[in-house]
C-alpha cells in the first residue's frame, strides 16, 4: 500500500512497510460500501433541497429561477471579464438538459408545451446536486433564510457552503473515487456561533473538518430534519464499526474524533 500525504491525500512514491494485500482489499471493500451508504444520504438530501428551492422560488414566480430579479446579486456576475453571467451559463446548461432528457416528465412537457420553459417545480427535477448547489448559491439571502428555517434555522452562508460540499462528496461517490480519508476540496462551513449545537464538537478537531467525518455529520444533521424516519444513521454507524483493523491506518485519517459515537448526533 502506497503512503499518502496526510494533508493533501496525494499518493507518495514510498510504500507503507508491512502492508499486506488483505489490508488493501479490506480497505477497498470498506470504501466501496461507504460510498453507497453516503450516496443514499445524498440522494435523500438532494430531493429535500430540490423541494425547498422550488417552494422558495416558486412563491415569487413560476419561472423565478430564470429571472435575476428573484435571485441573488452574485448570480448576475460573470465568471470572467467579458463572459456571460453565472446565471446565464446555469440557465443554458439547464435548457440543454431539458431538451435532451429522456425522463417521462421532461418528454411530456416538451410534447405538450413545446415553446414553453419549465416552471421551477418541474425544472428542479433535472438538477443533480452539482447544478442544484449552483442555484442555491445564486439565491437571495432572504429566500435562503426561509429555506434555513426548515433545517433548524441555518444561515444562508451555511446552506450555500454545505450544498457545495455535499455536491463535491456526491461526485466523489458517483465516480467511484476513494472517499474514506479524501480531503474535502469544498469543506462545509463549521465555524461561528450560528452552527447547530450537534456540530459544534467538529470545531475542536485538529483537521478542522476537512475529512469524511465532517460531511457525514452534516448529512446526518440534515437528514434528521428532512427525513427523520430514515435508518441511515444506524447503517452508517454500523458500517464504520467494520473499519479494517490495522496498525498502519485508522479512522483518525478520516477525521473521526475519539468517542464520536457518543455525540448526540449519533446516539
Amino acid at each position: 500500500m502506497r503512503s499518502r500525504n496526510p494533508d493533501s491525500g496525494k499518493v507518495l512514491d514510498n510504500f507503507v512497510e508491512g502492508t499486506t494485500f488483505k489490508e488493501a482489499t479490506d480497505l477497498y471493500t470498506f470504501d466501496g460500501r461507504l460510498r453507497l451508504i453516503m450516496l443514499d444520504a445524498l440522494e435523500r438530501l438532494e430531493v429535500s433541497f430540490r423541494t425547498e428551492v422550488a417552494l422558495s422560488l416558486g412563491k415569487h414566480d413560476p419561472k423565478a429561477h430564470r429571472k435575476l430579479e428573484h435571485l441573488g446579486q452574485g448570480f448576475a456576475k460573470p465568471k470572467y471579464r467579458g463572459g456571460p453571467t453565472k446565471h446565464r451559463e446555469w440557465v443554458q446548461r439547464l435548457d440543454k438538459k431539458a431538451l435532451k432528457s429522456g425522463d417521462q416528465f421532461a418528454v411530456h412537457f416538451r410534447t405538450k408545451y413545446p415553446s414553453e420553459d419549465m416552471p421551477v417545480w418541474i425544472a428542479v427535477e433535472l438538477l443533480d446536486f452539482g447544478p442544484l448547489s449552483h442555484l442555491i448559491g445564486g439565491m437571495s439571502n432572504s429566500d435562503l433564510s426561509l429555506v434555513g428555517q426548515d433545517y433548524g434555522g441555518l444561515k444562508p452562508d451555511i446552506i450555500k457552503s454545505w450544498a457545495r460540499s455535499l455536491a463535491f462528496t456526491r461526485n466523489v461517490c458517483a465516480h467511484h473515487s476513494r472517499l474514506w480519508n479524501k480531503p474535502l476540496v469544498n469543506q462545509p462551513a463549521l465555524m461561528g456561533k450560528a452552527l447547530p449545537r450537534e456540530l459544534v464538537h467538529i470545531q475542536r478537531l485538529a483537521d478542522g473538518g476537512k475529512r469524511l467525518y465532517s460531511i457525514a455529520a452534516v448529512a446526518q444533521y440534515l437528514l434528521q430534519v428532512a427525513n427523520p424516519r430514515t435508518s441511515w444513521k444506524s447503517r452508517f454507524v454500523s458500517h464504520i464499526r467494520t473499519f479494517p483493523a490495522s496498525p498502519r491506518f485508522s479512522l483518525r485519517s478520516a477525521g473521526f474524533p475519539e468517542g464520536w459515537e457518543r455525540n448526540d448526533l449519533w446516539k
